[in-house]
């Protein structure tokens, strides 16, 4: 019986005097904790800033990209416009018989079927660009949406390790009796 007294009483003594040095631990840690989540929470603050930036920016480049199409389209209708207005001509000049007149109008046709071709590669370059950007602000809205997350979760980290904090700042003071 003796032993277990003593066993006991070590035990007992042992806790007694480690609980202080792991309260101390324990708020060491938890202010460690603190520090590391703010840290995050700044981060992903500075993340969400950035892609709100990008969105912005790939919103003004659909916006751009969107004029360029309606331009070159613009543009089409007016080459087609020149070339009927071009054979027009051509059919003019060639009952007329003036000859020269004719061969002018024919190069004037090949500059506007040229004109017309690289209008038609424009557009289809512009479309690409807004495809791409619209797939680039999918993708921004998904890191964003992220980040958002990531934030929230890190906020709720702080407060609870705040949380911690406090409680384990009660358990280390001494209790009065």
């Amino acid at each position: 019986m003796n032993r277990f007294t003593l066993v006991a009483s070590s035990a007992v003594f042992a806790i007694a005097l480690g609980a202080p040095a792991a309260g101390a631990q324990d708020v060491q840690q938890d202010r460690r904790d603190i520090r590391q989540d703010t840290r995050d929470i700044r981060q992903d603050r500075r993340d969400l800033t950035r892609d709100n930036r990008n969105i912005r920016q790939d919103r003004r480049d659909i916006r751009s990209d969107t004029r360029d199409v309606r331009q070159d389209r613009s543009d089409i209708r007016g080459d087609r416009r020149d070339l009927t207005q071009d054979r027009r001509e051509l059919r003019q000049d060639v009952k007329s018989g003036n000859v020269d007149a004719a061969k002018a109008e024919r190069a004037d046709i090949q500059k506007d079927r040229r004109d017309l071709a690289g209008d038609r590669k424009d557009v289809a370059q512009d479309k690409r660009d807004r495809r791409a950007d619209r797939k680039d602000l999918r993708t921004d809205v998904r890191d964003r949406n992220e980040d958002r997350r990531d934030l929230n979760h890190d906020l709720k980290d702080r407060r609870a390790d705040r949380r911690d904090l406090r409680q384990d700042k009660v358990a280390k003071q001494p209790r009065e009796k």
